[in-house]
């Protein structure tokens, strides 16, 4: 039996780019369809949910994409909603690439140091990937400091985080006029997810952090949010920190969101988020 995947994105036109690894991670028939909403989408998962005996719902998934999380999530809420006892198809969310992005953010640090008892900083830890990058270390028990523009989106993060994960440790924090090195102290894991083109590090800044040992900057468009590290480095050595551009984890984000593909086809009731994403990052290494 053939396996279908179901594209429901929230933009206007759907991502070729998911479309493009769909293909890759062995998708037989995808079906795209775009401006998905929780109001239009009923008759799609329907359309899912009714067309393949309960044995055979494993052959049929949905992924849940576009450039705006929020949506995405409000999406994937609904999508859920609609299911009944074993009348449901698996379904993967991973709008923005957020989900796939962070997961191979940690995954990548892991190779480097231990991190349960770590001590982690996120840049941009209120913004999609950020956000999600601060979950999955803090569910790895490392102590995260998630940085703001303002205090109050810091600590709205951090209470979204902690609901999930109670014995989660999150500092909320904003720099001090622009200037973020007294969040430092002891960080050993620096990771930059803010906007494009917002630089929140000159190279002298960070690359003075004695206890450092990471440092992934997630942006790809110039100028980088950490001064000196390139979109291509890959485990770039300078001195005792191994650097990450957005290129050099883009290898294992690609290979994470393969995988987590894959995945849905492997029963009918996966539900892949942040959390399962980052398990699959943790399996292929």
């Amino acid at each position: 039996m053939k396996k279908i995947l179901i594209q429901l994105d929230t933009d206007p036109q759907p991502s070729v780019f998911d479309r493009v690894v769909a293909v890759d991670a062995g998708v037989d028939e995808i079906f795209s369809y775009g401006g998905v909403n929780p109001e239009n989408v009923t008759e799609l998962v329907h359309g899912a949910m009714f067309t393949r005996s309960p044995h055979d719902l494993k052959y049929t998934a949905i992924f849940v994409g576009g450039s705006d999380v929020k949506a995405g999530e409000a999406l994937l809420h609904k999508v859920q909603s609609l299911y009944f006892g074993p009348i449901r198809v698996s379904a993967l969310l991973d709008s923005n690439g957020s989900n796939t992005t962070a997961a191979a953010a940690v995954r990548t640090a892991a190779r480097h140091l231990e991190l349960g008892g770590s001590r982690a900083v996120v840049l941009g830890g209120t913004g999609p990937v950020g956000h999600r990058v601060a979950e999955i270390l803090a569910s790895r028990d490392v102590e995260v400091t998630v940085t703001s523009r303002t205090l109050e989106r810091a600590r709205e993060t951090c209470e979204i985080i902690h609901e999930k994960h109670p014995k989660a440790r999150l500092i909320p924090a904003v720099p001090h006029g622009g200037d973020f090195s007294g969040l430092m102290d002891g960080c050993q894991i620096l990771v930059a997810a803010g906007a494009a083109s917002v630089q929140f590090l000159k190279e002298e800044q960070w690359d003075s952090i004695p206890s450092l040992r990471v440092a992934i900057d997630l942006n790809a468009v110039p100028p980088t949010g950490l001064e000196g590290i390139g979109v291509t480095d890959k485990a770039k050595e300078r001195g005792h920190v191994a650097c990450y551009g957005a290129i050099g984890v883009g290898g294992t984000k690609m290979k994470v969101h393969r995988a987590a593909v894959e995945a849905l086809f492997e029963q009918n009731d996966h539900i892949l988020n942040t959390a399962e994403v980052f398990a699959i990052a943790e399996r292929i290494g």
